[in-house]
């Protein structure tokens, strides 16, 4: 994003954790801010939008790519409340919180992009509770993206695939910089579309424009057909 010219609020849960890529992308010429908050905490959300609101910049484009596997339930009948509590807390209710702060500027504005990330995972009961409120992110995307098809203020989803890094674990197939530039592709499509599924490894190897065109010729929304 910053080699595309694009100014950053950073999202972590202690500063520390943005630190080093803080100042390399300040050192790319953009504007860069950190902020800190557990996302498990709605009131640490709501801090938290206070803060950037300070900063008196408009938000143009949210990737909400923060999420929480909570763990591998070997025994999936054995799986406690507290997962579905935390898993939704953090991978459902704080996107959302953060959509619905920055949405009615960016409606105001136009031109705004909104990308939440979802997940493959699919008949695994083990991890339910992450499932599970991913497949509520995914819905209330699809639902609030209806009310934006044809403006230029586009919601749709990624998904970067099952990588290699501290979630997925050492023996993902897939390394993390398979995952760009199509993690990243639909904050530059331009067709109107919104609540589409944009997985990131339909787009490895291609260049930023090839998976823009390749993504508004092959991914359509779901309100159509």
């Amino acid at each position: 994003m910053a080699r595309q010219g694009c100014n950053l609020i950073l999202h972590s849960r202690d500063l520390s954790h943005t630190q080093g890529i803080l100042e390399e992308v300040r050192r790319m010429g953009v504007s860069a801010h950190a902020v800190a908050c557990e996302l498990s905490d709605p009131a640490c959300v709501e801090d938290m939008l206070h803060e950037i609101d300070a900063l008196h910049v408009d938000v143009d484009i949210l990737l909400n790519n923060a999420g929480l596997q909570v763990t591998y339930r070997q025994n999936p009948l054995e799986t406690p409340k507290e997962d579905y509590l935390t898993s939704f807390a953090v991978n459902t209710i704080a996107p959302m919180m953060l959509i619905y702060h920055f949405l009615p500027g960016m409606l105001a504005r136009g031109h705004e992009r909104i990308l939440n990330t979802t997940s493959g995972i699919a008949l695994d009961p083990h991890q339910a509770g992450y499932s599970a409120s991913k497949a509520a992110l995914d819905k209330v995307t699809i639902e609030l993206g209806h009310t934006l098809e044809g403006t230029d203020v586009l919601l749709n989803l990624t998904d970067p695939g099952w990588c290699r890094t501290d979630l997925g674990g050492p023996h993902a197939p897939c390394a993390p910089e398979s995952a760009l530039p199509g993690i990243v592709t639909g904050v530059f499509v331009n067709d109107g579309k919104s609540g589409r599924y944009l997985p990131a490894q339909a787009f490895t190897g291609l260049t930023l424009e090839e998976a823009v065109e390749k993504a508004q010729r092959e991914f359509d929304s779901p309100y159509h057909g």
